[in-house]
């Protein structure tokens, strides 16, 4: 078994989770991974299944938070001492995972990030990233550069926190409530793939609705949600 389990979080990814697959496994054969079939209405299970692909299918679409923590539940009882958040629809890029580990030695959690060495363009994409940076800096004093990029890594300290625990999307409020709790956060430089088949649920209306979410979560409600010790 290796060390690092990536969880891949699947809804309605027929068209694309073969592909990611085959790049992960044909770009690093050092790490294991876990498909959460997330209550699919297409035939993600099936055509995973059809290729002995390792998949926990669920019942009913949970959402993105209860997909995730079912693979933290998983890394958490098998052991592994890295989990990478990785998206089904092709955007993520396998080769940045043994930077992450490496990095992963010094902080908890590393985000890769489009904007380290690249600065944030000014467009309407990026206003909602801008702004979810701004109020992460303005509520904790630490500056996340790419709030919203979903290709993580946790550490196992973090593992047995998001396995054990409630209410912890993988979403820049949550990295903005464990920083205050002294979780260490870093972020490396990578870049993000097009979607290459299927729909993205983030139309212009539910971006606008998903940042004024986060804004308000990271605002108003982390700062009065119970402060408890990290595992």
């Amino acid at each position: 078994m290796a060390d690092t389990l990536v969880i891949i979080p699947a809804f309605n990814e027929e068209k694309n989770i073969v592909n990611v697959i085959e790049r992960l496994t044909s770009t690093l054969d050092d790490v294991d991974y876990v498909i959460v079939n997330d209550g699919s209405a297409d035939n993600t299970s099936k055509i995973c299944r059809e290729n002995n692909f390792n998949i926990i299918d669920l019942p009913v679409n949970l959402g993105l938070a209860g997909a995730f923590q079912t693979g933290m539940k998983y890394a958490h009882r098998h052991g592994y001492k890295y989990a990478v958040q990785f998206d089904g629809d092709g955007q993520h890029r396998p080769e940045y995972i043994p930077t992450m580990r490496k990095k992963c030695e010094e902080c908890d959690i590393v985000i890769v990030s489009r904007f380290v060495t690249k600065k944030k363009p000014f467009t309407p994409r990026m206003l909602g990233s801008r702004l979810i940076s701004f109020a992460i800096k303005l509520s904790t004093g630490v500056t996340i550069k790419d709030p919203t990029s979903g290709m993580r890594m946790y550490n196992k300290k973090l593992i047995a926190e998001f396995a054990l625990r409630l209410n912890y999307a993988p979403e820049p409020d949550t990295i903005s409530y464990l920083i205050k709790q002294g979780v260490r956060v870093c972020e490396i430089q990578g870049e993000m793939d097009e979607r290459v088949a299927g729909i993205s649920y983030l139309t212009p209306i539910n971006a606008a609705k998903y940042m004024f979410r986060m804004l308000c979560s990271i605002i108003f409600i982390q700062s009065f949600r119970e402060k408890k010790k990290i595992l």
